[in-house]
């Protein structure tokens, strides 16, 4: 009995101390798209989803390939989050590069999750790890940093001042703006999510090449606007950038309801 309580104290631990170049949308951000996600779905995809989760949400299975670094055994997931340009790519170049990739990252590993739940005959054990990897990465690559450099990683490296405390680009747009909001997911959910049928339609469209262009386009102009050693006029940065936090947080949330519904009908 000790053991067991001592092993669960030593996991939350673990878990509050993950490095944070591990993140991609902090706790806030995921749940957030999750939960519009979640808003979109198909009655047929809404019963497989919850056959498989059962009663975990979407929003909360957001989170699960974050605080699943914690274990060792799952050290081999590291790579799927991101996918890393160390320079700014035209559309055409971005395809060119995509339709070679072979490596271990987020764009590979969409195509193999969304490929192997769509098999009905996959385990009920990888069932449940797919779909939850799923649900993260597609909102991963929608935090602009997870298509930045690796030189940098993803921003990690770009060290600025935020409320005059150290921190970095890409922790800013993991979650410093969203949580300077001071909202739950789902009060943040109610203000944000008021897309038409149109826009859906249109986001949905797009293939993963495309989330992946837009996201490198808009880290591309945010490396440029600030640099290592910058200290952030925090209201400003906010002000500048919370509408476009916004629509990459809906966009990663409807175009996650687009890829679950094309799968599970």
């Amino acid at each position: 009995m000790k053991t067991s309580i001592l092993k669960k104290i030593l996991l939350g631990v673990a878990i509050l101390y993950l490095p944070i170049q591990t993140m991609a949308w902090g706790t806030n951000g995921h749940r957030i798209c999750g939960q519009i996600a979640d808003s979109y779905l198909t009655p047929k995809a809404r019963a497989a989803v919850k056959a498989i989760l059962g009663d975990e949400s979407i929003a909360m299975a957001s989170n699960w390939a974050d605080f699943i670094k914690s274990d060792p055994n799952f050290n081999y997931l590291y790579n799927w989050h991101f996918i890393n340009f160390d320079k700014s790519l035209s559309q055409a170049d971005m395809q060119a590069y995509l339709k070679a990739d072979t490596a271990t990252d987020a764009y590979t590993k969409i195509g193999f999750l969304t490929a192997q739940l769509k098999n009905k005959n996959l385990s009920k054990t990888n069932k449940l790890l797919y779909l939850r990897m799923l649900i993260h990465i597609v909102e991963d690559v929608h935090q602009p940093f997870h298509t930045g450099h690796l030189s940098d990683k993803g921003g990690n490296d770009v060290k600025v001042m935020w409320y005059d405390k150290e921190s970095n680009l890409h922790s800013i747009w993991d979650s410093q703006m969203i949580d300077a909001q001071q909202l739950s997911y789902t009060e943040y959910v109610l203000a944000i999510n008021h897309t038409t049928l149109a826009q859906r339609a249109i986001w949905q469209k797009a293939t993963v090449g495309q989330w992946l262009f837009e996201s490198n386009q808009i880290v591309d102009k945010l490396y440029l606007e600030t640099k290592n050693g910058d200290k952030v006029n925090t209201y400003k940065y906010i002000f500048k950038n919370l509408a476009t936090v916004n629509e990459q947080l809906l966009k990663g949330g409807v175009r996650l309801a687009g890829v679950l519904n094309q799968i599970f009908g």
